[in-house]
């Protein structure tokens, strides 16, 4: 899949090489998909202002991984794992407008990186086990967007020690 190639940001560098034309140690396998109001050109940049745009998010757990949910409930704070396969795999350091200069992409929460895997914490609205469905709070990926895998938040582990 070739993905499009914006011009680079002052300050910005790519890589010499495009990680997703490598041969990868990995092979994932989408539990499902996102489903939100979101396109190219119209997401959220994050889930704080896709909690403040709203909409209808929802998670479609494909049949084979439906009995995983078991323990799931309404209420609970999930760690969402999803694949923002349609970003620049070969930029290292960004200049986003939002920052003061160069940054880079292991000290951001942007698509581009050279493994596109992005991490939302959301609540629960609802759990259909049955149908696979599960209602959130606020989602900021595009709809259809493949989700890797879902872990419980849990603040005993989750919220890192004051120093």
């Amino acid at each position: 899949m070739t993905i499009p190639r914006k011009p680079l940001r002052p300050g910005e560098l790519a890589l010499p090489f495009d990680p997703a034309l490598q041969a990868g140690l990995a092979q994932l396998q989408a539990i499902g998909r996102l489903r939100s109001p979101w396109s190219r050109g119209n997401c959220p940049k994050n889930l704080r202002e896709a909690r403040e745009r709203g909409g209808a998010f929802r998670a479609e757990i494909d049949l084979p991984f439906r009995p995983a949910l078991l323990g799931l409930s309404a209420g609970m704070a999930v760690i969402l794992l999803y694949w923002t396969g349609q970003a620049r795999r070969d930029l290292a350091v960004l200049n986003p407008p939002h920052r003061d200069g160069p940054t880079g992409v292991f000290a951001l929460r942007a698509p581009s990186r050279p493994n596109p895997i992005a991490l939302g914490v959301v609540r629960l609205l609802a759990v259909d086990h049955k149908a696979g469905v599960l209602e959130l709070d606020a989602l900021d990926a595009f709809d259809g967007t493949p989700l890797l895998d879902i872990k419980p938040w849990l603040p005993s582990v989750d919220v890192p020690p004051e120093r």
